[in-house]
């Protein structure tokens, strides 16, 4: 209901389906073929999801050894260039051709492939120490194709693993597209919305919704262990503005605010970004 760089898109046809994704893609390619994440990511609302994402995905790698990271539905490659550049060993499975190739234009060392998050049919069993899964969940309606996903994950993701799931939420979509930009009545005579408001998202519909009932539910079915589960950005979506206008000191502490509550429960719901942290028992 609500696209991921903040401007409306309510009918957007995609279709996910293994065998038949690559003919079913043209809108999805067309939104991401003008859609810059990379940039997103360094406006100062992104900055805070992405500085957020990254601490912890530190925090899991400095206890390896010699980790090899797989980024499934890695974009432009803003996650794994990065880690790579860092001399981390990276692979990156991308969906979309435009942005798999802008991956593979920056010239790292991230191992980049075309790909589908449900059917990792390309990677072995137990192959990655740490898998980062930061875009599919987006476009995925039904409750079995996200598990699919979970399963991939899971099956390429060595025992003892950390696994990142990243999620929108059903609240910034309810607060920003239905209320703030007016869209109630619309969403509820197009029965887009649940008695208890939660978003009804479809093939129609470009971006999925959740809340945290879903995520645990995906969490408990996929039989992985949480870890932690965290705010990526906090309210910094809704204070796109008043983050743009504060000077860099200002920012700084916004920033050391915002890690120093991401995990508290009461935030959780009305973020934008939520990442599941979990562990390959």
């Amino acid at each position: 209901m609500f696209n991921h760089d903040g401007s409306s898109v309510y009918i957007v046809y995609y279709c996910f389906s293994q065998g038949e994704d690559m003919k079913k893609m043209t809108e999805l390619e067309k939104h991401y073929n003008k859609f810059n994440e990379d940039k997103r990511l360094t406006r100062r609302h992104g900055q805070v999801e992405y500085i957020t994402s990254m601490k912890y995905i530190h925090d899991y790698l400095k206890d390896m050894n010699e980790p090899k990271i797989l980024d499934v539905g890695a974009g432009t490659g803003r996650y794994s260039v990065a880690l790579a550049d860092e001399g981390y060993d990276v692979t990156a499975v991308e969906l979309v051709r435009y942005n798999l190739g802008i991956l593979k234009s920056k010239k790292s060392t991230v191992k980049a492939m075309q790909g589908n998050a449900m059917n990792l049919k390309k990677l072995g069993d137990e192959s990655f120490d740490l898998t980062m899964i930061f875009g599919p969940m987006y476009h995925l309606y039904s409750h079995e194709n996200k598990l699919k996903v979970m399963n991939e994950a899971k099956r390429v993701t060595k025992k003892g693993g950390i696994i990142l799931v990243a999620y929108l939420m059903n609240e910034y979509s309810i607060l920003t597209y239905c209320f703030k930009q007016d869209h109630i009545k619309e969403c509820i005579e197009n029965s887009k919305l649940t008695s208890d408001y939660h978003c009804i998202s479809d093939e129609k519909d470009l971006y999925e919704y959740v809340r945290i009932e879903d995520i645990d539910k995906l969490k408990e079915d996929s039989g992985l262990e949480r870890l932690k589960i965290i705010s990526a950005d906090g309210p910094a979506e809704y204070m796109r503005s008043v983050l743009n206008s504060m000077d860099e000191e200002t920012f700084e502490r916004f920033v050391e605010y915002h890690l120093a509550t991401c995990e508290r429960p009461e935030l959780l719901g009305a973020c934008a970004h939520t990442v599941d942290i979990l562990r390959k028992s």
